[in-house]
Order: structure tokens, then sequence, then C-alpha cells
């Protein structure tokens, strides 16, 4: 489980294709402090460590994880949002975050306002119905609010701290992201689903 509050941004130092999949190395801080099966999200999606040292993280992405995922097209030196999943003796901040993106959104715009940027992404029609105004979605693992809500997009205003400590400031307009719509929200409507089967 994480709360989708980035601990460090990381960059690509390794992609290896493999039959199944690919291998993924980051460089980050955080490697001394992990070992084999720990593990960390990366860009908002749950790895697990196979190798952690000398500064560098490995792990496998599997194939499916690469095609729904943005995991599929990073780039050598990439920045990527990093976070080990939380502590049970530790405090809890931004949401339930379990590292399952359901879909990928496209940032359709980026505005300034004062010192914080608003941000608007595409929203997949799967998603629509576990988004909420003022309810909370994790973009590239990134816990945030959502400030306004149309039919095919959202929009979340980014404060200066988490654009500046997080992978955000460097995408762009057309650039894909990982999206993780709130877990509460998709039980609930998971639940009412059932309840008008049986009714």
């Amino acid at each position: 489980m994480f709360t989708g509050l980035i601990e460090t941004v990381g960059r690509v130092s390794g992609l290896k294709a493999m039959a199944a999949g690919l291998e993924l190395r980051v460089r980050t801080e955080l490697a001394a402090d992990l070992l084999p099966g720990d593990s960390l999200a990366v860009n908002g999606v749950c790895l697990t460590a196979t190798v952690a040292r000398d500064g560098e993280v490995h792990a496998d992405v599997g194939p499916e994880t690469a095609r729904i995922t943005t995991l599929g097209a990073l780039q050598l030196g990439q920045s990527v949002n990093l976070e080990r999943p939380m502590r049970s003796d530790g405090r809890f901040g931004g949401h339930f975050v379990q590292g399952h993106v359901d879909a990928t959104g496209r940032i359709e715009k980026i505005r300034d306002d004062g010192d914080s940027q608003w941000v608007t992404i595409g929203l997949h029609p799967s998603l629509a119905p576990y988004v909420i105004q003022k309810g909370s979605i994790a973009v590239d693992g990134i816990s945030l609010t959502v400030a306004e809500l149309g039919h095919s997009q959202f929009d979340v205003m980014v404060v200066p701290f988490t654009w500046t400590h997080t992978n955000l400031a460097t995408l762009h307009v057309g650039d894909r992201v990982n999206l993780e719509a709130d877990m509460v929200g998709k039980y609930v409507a998971r639940a009412a689903e059932l309840a008008i089967r049986t009714t």
C-alpha cells in the first residue's frame, strides 16, 4: 500500500528487453534502503526489486504492465517518481494507493496560476465512474485532488512543492501518465453494481 506522497525522483539508467517484458534499472538514493523482494512504486506502478545495489534498483516489468502503463515507453535518463510502501507505524498522508494502474491519460493542457500549475488530463471512459470532483486520483503515483471534472478530462492544481519534487515539471502536453482511481470509490461502485444485479 502506498500513499501517493512521492519520496524522491529517480532516473532510468537501464532498459533491457526480455522475452517476457523488460528489465528496468533506476538510479536512486533509495537503493541503499531496499532489498531484493521489496516493493517500489515507479510512476505509480508497484514493482518488485530484483537487485538493489550501487545506487541502482532493478525490477522486471511484465508484458501486461508494459502495455497498460507508461513503463513500456520509458526512455534512458527519464525522471520517474518513486515511493516505498507505507510503514505500518508511519503517519498516513495522501490517500490509499495500491500501485495498480487503471488506465493512462494524456496531458492536454498545462497553465500557470501564480506559482502553481493547472494540469488538464484526458480521462479514459472506463475510469469515469470512479472519479469525482474534489476526490483523489493518483497521477504517475502522485496523490492529487480532482479540482474540475468534465466528461472526458479532469483538472488538478499542482502546488509548487509537488511541481518541483516530482517528475511533473518534466512532462509536456501530449505525454501519457499513469492513472489510478481511488480504491474506496472502486469498491463502492462494485458493491452498488452487485446490489443492482441481485435486486
